[in-house]
């Protein structure tokens, strides 16, 4: 990845990196911390976790697990903050750590902002193969199969865009691609635009339950991106 976009220091300065498990090994993830790269990740090892949870004098609570802040001494070559995650499995009680160079206000903040990190395997493959058809469709010629992956890429890219802006915070937050795709933009309506072809006005279908609730984040998406 590194080599492939070959940034500079002020652009590794403003790039930041967020994986699990220490990016495969400690070194890598001390490589990127010395080439000025910022990480938002989690720690490898769970001997380092079960000793940094000793250290750690008040747990908050968010949704099913427990998140400490503590000061560490190991020598990560830059100002690092650490975090300890507590949590139940199998009435087990497991412990992991995570490590930013970022200003945060709040722990809350770190953690959503480590669970929006990317999983390609689920939120692209998996969701282009089942939200998107793109197991089903094929083309025989070469180059048509590669303009078909392109155009669902950019699909996947302009649904992305959409359920970040549109949907996160209403009812419809948790849905996948292929909900979106199935439930949301099937329903049945009409776009009236003026005549310089400005968006004025959208109708849905009453009859379809989500209407009310859609209108509602079709409304915050236009007026977020094309306002």
């Amino acid at each position: 990845m590194q080599s492939s976009l070959d940034l500079d220091k002020k652009q590794r300065n403003r790039t930041v990196w967020r994986f699990d498990s220490g990016g495969g090994s400690e070194d890598n993830f001390r490589l990127l911390l010395g080439q000025g790269y910022h990480v938002h990740a989690k720690g490898l090892s769970s001997n380092r976790a079960a000793a940094l949870a000793k250290q750690v004098t008040r747990w908050d609570t968010y949704d099913n697990i427990w998140l400490g802040e503590v000061r560490t001494t190991f020598d990560w070559e830059r100002p690092v903050r650490v975090f300890v995650q507590r949590r139940l499995k199998n009435d087990k009680i497991l412990h992991s750590y995570f490590v930013s160079t970022l200003t945060l206000s709040s722990k809350k903040q770190f953690l959503f902002l480590y669970q929006e990190r990317g999983g390609a395997e689920v939120e692209q493959f998996r969701q282009d193969k089942s939200g998107l058809a793109m197991a089903i469709r094929r083309k025989a010629a070469f180059n048509g199969q590669i303009a078909y992956i392109l155009l669902t890429d950019l699909a996947h890219n302009l649904l992305a865009d959409f359920k970040r802006h549109a949907l996160v915070g209403s009812r419809f937050e948790t849905y996948g691609l292929k909900r979106i795709v199935r439930d949301i933009l099937c329903v049945p309506g009409t776009l009236i635009f003026d005549e310089q072809g400005n968006l004025v006005y959208v109708k849905l279908l009453s009859q379809m339950k989500i209407s009310d609730d859609l209108l509602i984040c079709l409304e915050r998406y236009y007026f977020e991106r094309f306002s």
